[in-house]
C-alpha cells in the first residue's frame, strides 16, 4: 500500500473528509473514497492519474466543497487503495473501479460532472458506454490526457524528435522498476522537468513530488505497462455527454496534441482551454483555471433541484 506522504500545510495539504467509505470493485479490489462538502450540494467526482492520489486533487477539493459534494477516490494500488491481487492491470478495471465509486456515492439517476487527469481521464473514455456513466455524467472534464500513442508521442527525452529511439528511451524511462526513493532536490528538479511547466513555483514542485514519490515501484510499473499500450480512441467518440478538454501547452508527457485531437473526434466538446506554458500537472499547477472550469460546468449541467423536480413531474 501506498505511503500517506504528502505536504501538511498549504493550498496543497488535502482537507479533512467528511466521509471516508471503502468500496468494492467488481473483482473485489478495495478502494478509498472521500466525500467532502454539502451533502445536498450538486457533486463532482474526481479520478486523479498515474502515480498520484486524493492528495493531487487538494486544491479543488478545499475550493469546490464549499458549495459542492466532492467525491475523490484513490485509483488501485495508489494512497489508501491496496494494490491489485489481479494482474495484470487493465483498462477494464479503471472503468470498472469508477462504476463501483459512482454507484457507492451518488444516489440513482443523480447526475455529477466527472473529473479526470491524466490517467483519471483516461478512466473515464475507458468507461465510456458503461452504464453508471451514461446514469450519472452531466458533464466531464478531461484534463492532460491521451487516449492513444502516449509513449511515441512523449517529449519527456530531450532533444530527440520522433521515432524509434525517443520511442525506445521513453518506454525505458516511463517503465522503470528503479525505486523513486526519498524527495531529494535532484528529484524535485528531474520531476518538474519531466512533468511540470519550467516556471513551476517551488510549492507546486514539492506538493507534486511527495505525491508521486508515494507511489509503490511495482505499482507504478504495472500502470505504466497499461499507459504504454493504451488505446481508448473509440471511447473518446463513445462519450456522448458535453465533454471539456483543457491541457498545458507544455506538457511533456502528454503533449498538448492529445488535447486537440481528442477534442476534435469528442461528439460534444464544449471547448478545450490551453494553458500557456504549463506542464502536465495542471491541477496543481493552475488550481484556479481547473477549479473555475469544474464550477462552470457544474452551473452549466447540473440540473437544479427545482429543475429535477419538474423533470419528475414531466414523467409522472
Amino acid at each position: 500500500m501506498s505511503r500517506l506522504t504528502h505536504v501538511r500545510t498549504g493550498p496543497y495539504a488535502p482537507p479533512v473528509a467528511v466521509d471516508e467509505l471503502t468500496v468494492t470493485s467488481a473483482d473485489g479490489a478495495r478502494l478509498h473514497v472521500e466525500v467532502h462538502g454539502p451533502a445536498d450540494a450538486p457533486a463532482v467526482v474526481l479520478a486523479h492519474g498515474w502515480t498520484c492520489s486524493t492528495a493531487f486533487w487538494a486544491a479543488q477539493t478545499r475550493a469546490l466543497a464549499t458549495d459542492h459534494r466532492v467525491i475523490v477516490y484513490d485509483q488501485r494500488g495508489h494512497g489508501r487503495s491496496p494494490a491489485s491481487p489481479q494482474l495484470p492491470y487493465t483498462t477494464g478495471m479503471l472503468a470498472d473501479d469508477l462504476e463501483a465509486v459512482l454507484a457507492a456515492t451518488l444516489a440513482p439517476g443523480q447526475r455529477a460532472v466527472l473529473v479526470g487527469h491524466s490517467m483519471g481521464a483516461m478512466t473515464l473514455m475507458a468507461a465510456a458506454g458503461r452504464a453508471k456513466l451514461a446514469e450519472h455524467a452531466a458533464a466531464l472534464l478531461l484534463c492532460s490526457t491521451g487516449s492513444s500513442r502516449l509513449v511515441a508521442e512523449s517529449t519527456v527525452v530531450p532533444l530527440l524528435g520522433p521515432g524509434a529511439l525517443r520511442t525506445r528511451l521513453t518506454r525505458a524511462i516511463l517503465g522503470s522498476k528503479a525505486p523513486l526513493g526519498p524527495v531529494t532536490p535532484v528529484g524535485k528538479k528531474v520531476l518538474r522537468y519531466g512533468t511540470m511547466g519550467p516556471g513551476s513555483a517551488p510549492d507546486k514542485v514539492e506538493a507534486c513530488a511527495r505525491i508521486v514519490h508515494a507511489c509503490p515501484r511495482d505499482v507504478r510499473y504495472g500502470w505504466s505497462q497499461v499507459l504504454e499500450e493504451l488505446q481508448v480512441d473509440e471511447g473518446v467518440r463513445a462519450l456522448t455527454m458535453p465533454v471539456a478538454v483543457l491541457a498545458g501547452t507544455a506538457d511533456r508527457l502528454t503533449p498538448v496534441v492529445h488535447a486537440r485531437r481528442i477534442a476534435e473526434a469528442l461528439p460534444n466538446c464544449v471547448g478545450l482551454t490551453e494553458l500557456p506554458g504549463l506542464g502536465h500537472m495542471t491541477p496543481i499547477e493552475a488550481p484556479e483555471a481547473v477549479t473555475g472550469r469544474i464550477r462552470e460546468l457544474s452551473r452549466t449541467y447540473i440540473p437544479t433541484q427545482v429543475e429535477q423536480d419538474q423533470e419528475g413531474v414531466d414523467a409522472a
